[in-house]
């Protein structure tokens, strides 16, 4: 505890005066580092369109603030899209990552040099690519449509699904699984007795709050030709078609609230 002599005797010091400078020698070095890259950033910014950007954003949302209603009768059949799309998605996903958390968990892997590390380079993969540039690759691959969509939702939720899941199937209680093992139970005896009764309430948990982000995500994968709400948002935004891009947004901000009381109310009932 570094202590500082006075006239009335020793007084306590947080810090010594070396690990002080060095503190500040530090947050220098970082004020210093970030003002390097905020120039190396902004370097062929075009500042006159920065300060008119207040104008322009009031120039737009001028023309937002009518929106077109009559344009909600073309917006149905587009979100019923979205919705299937999302829960589509979803639910491939679980179909493929349950079996691929019970390979990578430490604790269930037949294989900890071989097959734990393959699968999770699948989970990882899967979570190091957005959703929006799998839907790409896939639009390219298979073509525009729902199925593109449904395919690149899977493929992003299933990293997101298989890894909070073996980390689930990690952390359970070891008494339990070593209680069944003891009465001679085969391994698959074992999972089903010892394992899936406790990582069922995370399981429901996590598949439902994968649906609930995959509503908001399959709402723009439209863009890049998926399907959805986000071909009918990608139509109005190249017609300039402002105040139905209004319409649209207030569609997409209501499904995403119904999916997230949806969601509240299943894990509640669920944990």
């Amino acid at each position: 505890m570094p202590v500082a002599a006075s006239r009335s005797g020793p007084t306590w010091q947080r810090r010594t005066t070396g690990r002080q400078i060095a503190l500040w020698a530090g947050w220098l070095a970082l004020v210093a580092f970030f003002v390097f890259c905020w120039q190396v950033m902004t370097k062929n910014t075009i500042w006159a369109f920065i300060w008119d950007a207040p104008r322009q954003a009031g120039d737009l949302f001028s023309r937002m603030v009518n929106p077109r209603f009559g344009y909600l009768s073309e917006l149905w059949w587009p979100l019923w899209e979205t919705i299937n799309i999302a829960t589509l998605g979803t639910l491939l996903a679980v179909v493929f990552a349950v079996p691929l958390a019970f390979l990578a968990a430490r604790n269930t892997t037949p294989s900890a040099t071989f097959v734990r590390p393959l699968a999770l380079l699948v989970i990882v993969s899967s979570r190091s690519i957005n959703s929006i540039i799998w839907g790409l690759l896939l639009v390219a691959i298979i073509g525009p449509g729902q199925v593109a969509g449904i395919i690149a939702i899977m493929l992003r939720s299933l990293g997101f699904i298989g890894k909070l899941l073996y980390e689930a199937i990690e952390e359970i209680d070891t008494a339990q699984v070593e209680a069944v093992a003891a009465t001679g139970a085969s391994r698959a005896q074992v999972i089903d007795y010892a394992i899936v009764p406790q990582i069922l309430p995370a399981f429901a948990g996590i598949t439902v709050f994968r649906w609930d982000i995959n509503i908001r995500e399959s709402t723009v994968l439209g863009l890049v030709g998926a399907g959805g709400l986000g071909l009918k948002l990608q139509s109005s935004l190249n017609m300039l078609a402002w105040n139905q891009v209004t319409v649209i947004f207030a569609v997409i901000l209501v499904t995403v609230l119904v999916s997230e009381w949806v969601s509240a109310k299943v894990r509640q009932a669920i944990i």
